[in-house]
């Protein structure tokens, strides 16, 4: 397992680009200050020991010891020793609806804002047990693969937006399939949360969530939206231009489905409940998936490093010594020496 403890010294890479055109720079300054003396073939004739060859080693040199040394300040780590530990917990799998409708502002800032912080809000109970990320819209894709890491999660969580998914619509059942494969086989308790306004236009959701209440995965469903509805903003970048309008010209209201909900938890074996502005309904899930039966299961993970910087920075310092030994000039016998004169020395 190798691993960087300072990743962020990586941005120092940055300045290589500006070294580069710093010393190109002077190079066609300094072309241009011998020039200005005459011809420069005889300039270089009288400078015979000028070697522009010399100055790009070293840059070179110098160059490569610049990465060197911004890789052994990254902290460079290998794992030294793989454990493994045995935990129990619930597999859940988080089916967010990332649709246009999401974007709607009956709900404090909107849909999808709350949706994101009720599952945050979830993750801060969670202990041992391992989520995945689902996000659909027309169609659903698997954003991340069952995992205990919270901090990642969430990370994955921050990134989550409506353009992500090209197809438009809200596929609830589709979801729900994605989600239960992305359980292994294994002896864990399982748990779909559907966290959507539940206005599935695409497909049998109902059906799908009877389908995977059959194999053991339990589906819940969390409503986001108000009964009155809201109007769905159309947004140009990151500036609101205006609202959804149907083919009449006239602004849509998108509502929360209710019955739909109710149906495809009923299904799951599942409960649905509504958020609202004054609660996630996270709780309420959060109490029933914690009275599943939590399976034991093993996790491998390196829980020692060993630092290896130190052969970074010891191969920038033979660097830079090295430099020091190459000198700018060329040598009284290296000036001698002439591979390419086609002049014959012969009478």
């Amino acid at each position: 397992m190798f691993r960087l403890s300072h990743p962020q010294f990586l941005y120092l890479l940055l300045l290589i680009p500006l070294l580069v055109m710093l010393f190109v720079y002077a190079r066609k300054s300094k072309k241009k200050a011998l020039a200005s003396f005459g011809d420069m073939n005889l300039v270089l004739r009288l400078i015979p020991e000028y070697s522009g060859t010399r100055e790009i080693l070293k840059f070179l040199v110098w160059t490569v010891a610049w990465m060197l040394i911004v890789i052994g300040l990254c902290d460079p780590q290998t794992g030294s020793k793989l454990e493994k530990i045995k935990r129990k917990g619930v597999d859940m799998v988080f089916a967010l609806d990332v649709s246009n409708s999401m974007m709607a502002q009956d709900i404090t800032p909107n849909r999808l804002e709350r949706a994101k912080q009720a599952i945050v809000h979830l993750l801060g109970k969670l202990e041992n047990d391992r989520v995945g990320l689902v996000v659909f819209a027309g169609k659903s894709y698997t954003q991340m693969p069952l995992t205990t890491d919270y901090s990642a999660t969430r990370l994955f969580l921050s990134n989550i937006n409506p353009g992500m998914i090209p197809v438009q619509g809200t596929a609830i059942g589709n979801a729900i399939e994605t989600s239960a494969s992305a359980f292994g086989i294994n002896k864990q308790s399982k748990a779909i949360i559907v966290i959507t306004d539940g206005e599935n236009h695409e497909d049998n959701a109902v059906e799908s969530a009877q389908e995977v209440a059959g194999k053991g995965i339990r589906v819940y469903t969390i409503g986001i939206g108000l009964p009155e509805g809201a109007p769905i903003p159309v947004f140009s970048g990151n500036t609101q231009i205006g609202y959804k309008k149907d083919a009449s010209g006239i602004t849509v209201i998108t509502r929360i489905n209710e019955p739909m909900l109710q149906e495809i938890a009923k299904a799951g074996r599942g409960i649905y409940v509504q958020a609202n502005n004054s609660q996630s309904g996270v709780q309420e899930v959060f109490d029933q998936i914690n009275k599943l039966e939590k399976a034991e299961y093993n996790e491998a993970f390196f829980s020692d490093y060993e630092d290896r910087f130190q052969f970074f920075i010891l191969a920038a310092l033979i660097l830079i010594f090295g430099e020091v030994l190459i000198a700018e000039r060329k040598g009284r016998l290296a000036g001698k020496i002439k591979l390419f004169n086609t002049k014959s020395t012969i009478n």
